[in-house]
């Protein structure tokens, strides 16, 4: 197969690591790409986020597949497109991507269909917020939320009115994040464990994927501020069956039907990201696409060929195809510039990276990496590095990635030291 991937962060680099080992690949290109990702794919030069560029490609270079990696392609109908020219694309139409493009359409289709998420409020208008946030209907702490996209920064935890109003308007006047917070989403604050759910879905049948937890905030003991992950573990200690199968029927089959039922078909992954409350799990967001840095852990732990999956579902034929997991635990603990998510400095020298990848079952991922003039590793985004290490069970897993970062520097280098650590203690509770 001659293969397409569309993207250039962490994901996209689990991603081509993973198709390289296929028997089913002859040919793997990426478009942008990263410096990692150049050790298994050839680099195109072209932004993911240029649909007109990607698809004019993909239709010279006559791919078997093309891989969307990134929501902002999917949101703007790379899949679309790509379909009607005839070749086969991993990805939602720009329809059902609207689930992750647009907060309010999420959220009231999940009211229209019953599935279960917290309170919520939609404004598009500065006074109408104000005078809503002011008043007594709105309970404390809240979550105001970007309508569009906001590359996972578009999220606000409200202590009180003033930060609600302020926050409001540095939202709605465009400062925030320009067009994406012209319309807010003010939302009832879950309580609870949050953690992270996958399903691929033809639109018809859908295949639960193994259970993962992400870790957003930047600092240790989840402080500091919301980030797009700085670290992952799977399994999840979390997700029991019990918990797994509610989920499956009253969050999975009444989204894929829904979507489906509305004109918007589910072709690709689904991420639901949940809140176990008190009073069962709610649906925090969904995402139209694989997660980042789950992709990380839950891509080494399949036992078969992800290739072969995701060309089964972009074909509408996962009815099909059985997943199988690997009983090792896989973590993933993310590397980042000093000041992510807010301004960082780039073009910093990386070193240690060998020393690293020495150590056996260790795979780093490259999220935002270049090759400086004179042909040196460095920084070239946020998040820089996702480093995973597979194990017997997580705490392996766990000293085996901490290991490998610590072997692995650079000026202003930041990243938590607790991933997996409250799962592990949770595990060994039971």
């Amino acid at each position: 197969m001659k293969v397409l991937l569309v993207g250039g962060g962490g994901r996209e680099a689990a991603l081509a690591w993973a198709f390289r080992s296929s028997p089913l690949l002859e040919d793997l290109a990426c478009a942008p790409g990263n410096a990692g990702i150049e050790r298994h794919a050839r680099r195109v030069p072209i932004a993911s986020e240029n649909v007109e560029a990607i698809v004019t490609h993909a239709i010279a270079e006559a791919y078997d597949l093309v891989v969307i990696g990134p929501e902002a392609p999917l949101v703007s109908g790379l899949a679309d497109r790509l379909r009607e020219a005839g070749l086969d694309a991993f990805g939602p139409s720009a329809g059902a991507a609207m689930i992750e493009g647009s907060k309010a359409f999420s959220k009231e289709f999940m009211a229209r269909h019953g599935i279960p998420t917290a309170a919520f409020r939609v404004f598009e208008d500065v006074a109408e917020a104000s005078r809503y946030l002011l008043s007594g209907e709105a309970a404390y702490p809240l979550v105001v939320k970007a309508d569009g996209l906001a590359a996972g920064k578009g999220v606000v935890i409200a202590e009180d009115p003033g930060s609600a109003v302020d926050t409001a308007k540095h939202m709605l006047s465009g400062a925030a994040f320009g067009r994406a917070g012209r319309r807010i989403v003010v939302e009832e604050m879950l309580r609870g464990r949050e953690t992270s759910f996958f399903v691929l879905t033809d639109g018809t049948t859908s295949l639960e994927l193994a259970s993962c937890q992400d870790y957003k905030r930047a600092e240790d003991a989840d402080r500091g501020p919301n980030t797009g992950g700085m670290g992952t573990c799977s399994p999840s200690a979390w997700l029991d069956d019990a918990t797994r199968r509610a989920l499956r029927e009253t969050v999975v089959v009444p989204t894929v039907r829904g979507l489906a039922a509305e004109g918007r078909p589910f072709r690709g992954v689904l991420f639901i990201g949940v809140m176990l409350t008190d009073t069962g799990p709610k649906v925090l967001e969904y995402n139209a696409r694989f997660g980042d840095p789950e992709t990380q852990v839950l891509l080494p732990r399949l036992d078969g060929d992800w290739l072969a999956v995701l060309r089964a579902c972009a074909r509408g034929e996962l009815a099909g195809v059985s997943l199988r997991w690997r009983d090792e635990a896989a973590v993933c603990v993310v590397m980042s510039s000093s000041g992510y998510p807010g301004a960082y400095a780039k073009g910093i020298p990386i070193q240690g990276l060998d020393d690293a990848e020495k150590l056996a079952d260790v795979m780093v991922f490259h999220a935002g990496t270049e090759r400086d003039a004179s042909g040196r590793l460095v920084t070239a985004g946020g998040r820089v590095l996702g480093v995973t290490a597979i194990g017997r069970d997580l705490a392996a897993a766990r000293a085996r990635a901490y290991e490998a970062v610590s072997r692995v520097r650079w000026t202003g280098e930041h990243h938590r030291s607790d991933i997996a650590a409250d799962a592990i203690a949770k595990i060994g509770r039971r």
